[in-house]
Order: structure tokens, then C-alpha cells, then sequence
């Protein structure tokens, strides 16, 4: 039995797999989300005992050959030796560090970083958080040993073994080149004489043993760290080889392609997502907008979930010439382009629209702003999808429509857990005592494929919704003058 261990930002998950693949248990517990206004933070110890408690609810009482840790990237865990919370952790959702970002793409210190790193700043990221911390709570950095992220935390407590991952490192930090933290970046960001805080980086993934003190998990245990959600849902889903990508359909749209270099002179846009060969980076276009903008226009018309098959069924593609543009975040959009004043329009109302139309309307707006990042990625290859908007067939064929390629959908359950025990083998299968089938635990649960009408239809609707993009952030650029 493999568990896979997924520390989500709302949500811990653990999975039990097979030696097939095949799931055997799925257990799951929330967490919560503290703090204030752009404060948003979580207790450390909650997020521990959750995911002791899932490990031991997974395994049932049996020792598993294998604990794979993977789970939200970005944010900081600031703990002391014994990884012991010195304050509650920053969440990737927290803006506090926004004024700071705003700072460094001013002075020009944002694209400088980019051409180090491959990687865009933003307020979330470990980097930023820290020079906010040194700046307004020196205390808490003066009394941590490490400034991690969630799953190396993790890792450090049931293991008592300090590191991270090239993944997790990469943002803003690494230096792709050398795959070491580099001191130009710490230096960009004020932050040289924090250096130590950064846990080692492992040259494939941190490994250790469970130690005795773990409820539910045998002394001895193996247990690996790494890649965080992102890349690890890409392994789960067997998406591995260049030109090959990932839509995630989730709270956001998280859009990646495997790719062999590190394109330094794009505009600085998204993250080189490093990975334990230096000729394959993942590019990731997380964009704003996802499954929040679909919630929101529900909420609006009053409809659910369950209602959306039907809604798309009762309106036409083109929703009767109703479209929207997605940019709801009060943040703006970061993927593929960066601009805090992007918003949400909805255009060619009349009396006659309906609530199915404005649903389909945004549905359609969602995957056109998922062709934009998968094309901007360098999408050339197959695709797969995950995520909980992949759970709407209908919603799928639409995205099989507008991507003008068939979807394979990704095998479950837990795509990222599935991939943290692959990324586990193929970094330390020599001392777990064996190999998986990947392919096996890859092969797709279904493919969609489009509709050839329907996508003929769609490359002139994209193109229209790409003029609209262009036309609505040159009006607000022109009322911010």
C-alpha cells in the first residue's frame, strides 16, 4: 500500500494506491482559513493533526510501504529546530506583502528577478512574505530555524528531516541554471542575511522515516516530500514529455506545459516550475479566474451545480450572442498577462437573454481564458484535465470545443497524491525496493473529444473574445491615467 498525503489549502486528503494504481481508501478533513482583510493565515498545529489524522484513517491499522507528502505551494511555515510553529503560517492567499511586490515591479526589481529565475513575484510567494516579515516582524524570523512551505513542513515533522524540493525552491529563489538559491534573488529582496531560514534543497525529492511519535504510522516508515500540487497532479496525470499540458479546473485555472528550457526573455509572466530533470521545467499560467466566476454568475441567477449540464444543454453555443469576460478577482488577473484592473464584463445583453445564457456565457469565457494561458505555456501536445469542474461532462465537451483537442481526463482519485507517489519512485526507487507502471497508473479514465462544428465555431469566438480582452484593459488603462 502507497499513501499519497495532499495538504490542501482548505482540504487534507489521503490516498491509498495500489500497487496497480488502483485506489484502495480516500480519506479527507478540512481546515480552516484565519486571519483578516489580506491577512489570511493557518494554525500549523491544525494542519499537522489533520494530516496524522487522514494517515491514520487511510491506512486502517496497516503499515504502508510508502508515505508520499505533496500539497499548496507558496505561502511560508516559519518553524523553530523542532518544527514547531514560531507563528501561524502565511497562506499563498495573502495580499499583506502587495504594497512590497508593487515596490520591487516599480523599480524595475520584478523583471530583473524574472530573467534570474524564470519566475514573477507576488504577494503570496515565499519571497515577498519574508521581506514583509523582515520589515514589520523581525521577531518571529529571529526566533524560526526554517521558512518553508506546507508539505516540507509537513515532512519535517513526521520525519524530524529538514528540506524541500526544486518545486517548491524555484519560486523566487532558484536559479535554474544552477538549481541553487541565488544570491542575486536573496539580495533583490533584501533578504541575503535570511538566507539560512531556505531549508536545503534535495537533488531529487527529501526523504526520511517516519519517526515512533507518529500516530497511525509504523517507525521506519519511508516518506518523501514533493513536488507540490501543481507539478505533482502533472505526474499523476502522466504528463511528462515537452509540448504536453495540464488544465487544472479548480477555484483557479491552473495551466501548465512541460517544457525544456526556461524562457527568460518572455515578459514576465507566470513560473519555471523546476523538476528533477534540468532539461524539463513545468510553465505554469495560474490564472485568476476558474470554478469561482461559474460560482458567482450562479449565484447571481440562482442556480447550483447540479443545474449547470442543463443550463449549456438549454442555450446554444454563442449563448445567443451573450459574452463575458472572467476577470473577477478583486486582484485583477496574473495569468497569462499581469493586470491588478482586469475585470469581469458580461456584453450583448438584452431582454431576451436567460439565466442559461449568462451561465454558458461565462462557462465559454473560462475556457477561452484557459486556451490563452495553454497557448501562451506553449501548449503543442496532448492534453489532460483534473480538477472539481472536470467532474461536468458537459462543461468538458465545451472545453474540448474551444481547445480545438481532445481532453484526456486524468485518472482519480486525487491526481496530486497518485503523482507524489510516482515522483517518490522515480526519485528514490531503489531504496523503496522496486518500480511502478506509470502507464498503468496514468492511463486516462476517459477522453472527450470535440466536436469538429463546434470547434470551427469557437476559433472565431475566441478570436472575438481575445479583441475583447484588448479593448477592455485599454479602456481601464486609459481611466487610471
Amino acid at each position: 500500500m502507497f499513501v499519497g498525503l495532499d495538504m490542501g489549502t482548505s482540504v487534507v486528503k489521503a490516498a491509498a494506491f495500489a500497487e496497480d494504481g488502483s485506489a484502495l481508501r480516500v480519506e479527507s478533513t478540512p481546515i480552516s482559513l484565519g486571519g483578516r482583510g489580506e491577512c489570511v493565515e493557518q494554525d500549523v498545529e491544525e494542519v499537522v493533526e489533520a494530516a496524522t489524522d487522514v494517515l491514520a484513517a487511510v491506512t486502517g491499522g496497516r503499515a504502508p510501504a510508502l508515505v508520499a507528502v505533496t500539497g499548496q505551494g507558496d505561502g511560508l511555515w516559519l518553524v523553530d529546530a523542532e518544527g514547531r510553529p514560531v507563528r501561524p503560517a502565511l497562506s499563498w492567499m495573502d495580499g499583506r506583502a502587495g504594497a512590497l511586490v508593487a515596490e520591487r515591479m516599480a523599480d524595475g526589481t520584478a523583471k530583473r528577478l524574472y530573467r534570474r529565475t524564470g519566475n514573477v513575484l507576488f504577494p503570496g510567494s515565499p519571497g515577498p512574505l519574508l521581506a514583509w516579515l523582515d520589515r514589520n516582524e523581525p521577531e518571529s524570523l529571529d526566533a524560526a530555524a526554517t521558512a518553508a512551505c506546507c508539505k516540507d513542513i509537513i515532512h519535517l515533522r513526521l520525519t524530524g528531516e529538514r528540506g524541500t524540493d526544486l518545486s517548491d525552491a524555484s519560486v523566487p529563489f532558484l536559479d535554474p541554471r544552477t538549481r541553487t538559491y541565488s544570491p542575486d534573488a536573496l539580495a533583490a529582496l533584501g533578504l541575503v542575511h535570511r538566507a539560512e531560514l531556505l531549508p536545503p534543497i534535495a537533488e531529487t525529492l527529501p526523504y526520511g522515516q517516519a519517526r515512533g511519535d507518529v500516530p497511525g504510522l509504523p517507525d521506519g516508515t519511508p516518506v518523501t516530500s514533493g513536488p507540490y500540487d501543481l507539478p505533482a497532479s502533472a505526474i499523476g496525470a502522466g504528463v511528462t514529455e515537452p509540448g504536453d499540458g495540464l488544465l487544472i479546473v479548480g477555484t483557479t485555472l491552473a495551466c501548465q506545459v512541460v517544457v525544456e528550457r526556461v524562457a527568460f526573455e518572455a515578459d514576465p509572466v507566470g513560473f519555471h516550475l523546476a523538476t528533477a530533470r534540468p532539461d524539463r521545467h513545468m510553465r505554469a499560467l495560474p490564472a485568476m479566474t476558474g470554478t469561482v466566476a461559474l460560482d458567482w454568475v450562479l449565484g447571481v441567477v440562482g442556480g447550483s451545480h447540479d443545474q449547470v449540464t442543463g443550463m449549456l444543454e438549454e442555450s446554444p453555443r454563442g449563448a445567443r450572442g451573450v459574452a463575458a469576460l472572467p476577470y473577477l478577482s478583486p486582484s485583477g488577473e496574473r495569468a497569462p498577462f499581469v493586470d491588478p484592473a482586469a475585470r469581469g464584463e458580461f456584453t450583448g445583453l438584452d431582454l431576451r437573454a436567460s439565466r442559461a445564457d449568462l451561465v454558458r456565457a461565462m462557462c465559454e469565457s473560462i475556457a477561452f481564458a484557459a486556451r490563452h494561458c495553454l497557448e501562451a505555456a506553449g501548449l503543442t501536445g496532448e492534453l489532460a484535465v483534473c480538477g472539481g469542474g472536470a467532474r461536468s461532462l458537459a462543461w468538458l465537451r465545451l472545453f474540448a470545443d474551444v481547445l480545438g483537442r481532445p481532453l484526456r481526463v486524468a485518472r482519480g482519485p486525487e491526481p496530486g497524491a497518485r503523482g507524489a507517489v510516482l515522483a517518490a519512485f522515480a526519485a528514490r526507487g531503489r531504496d523503496l525496493g522496486g518500480t511502478l507502471d506509470v502507464a498503468a497508473w496514468t492511463a486516462p479514465d476517459a477522453v472527450v473529444d470535440p466536436d469538429p462544428v463546434s470547434v470551427a465555431f469557437y476559433e472565431q469566438a475566441y478570436a472575438d473574445y481575445l479583441s475583447r480582452v484588448e479593448s477592455s484593459r485599454a479602456r481601464r488603462r486609459a481611466l487610471t491615467r
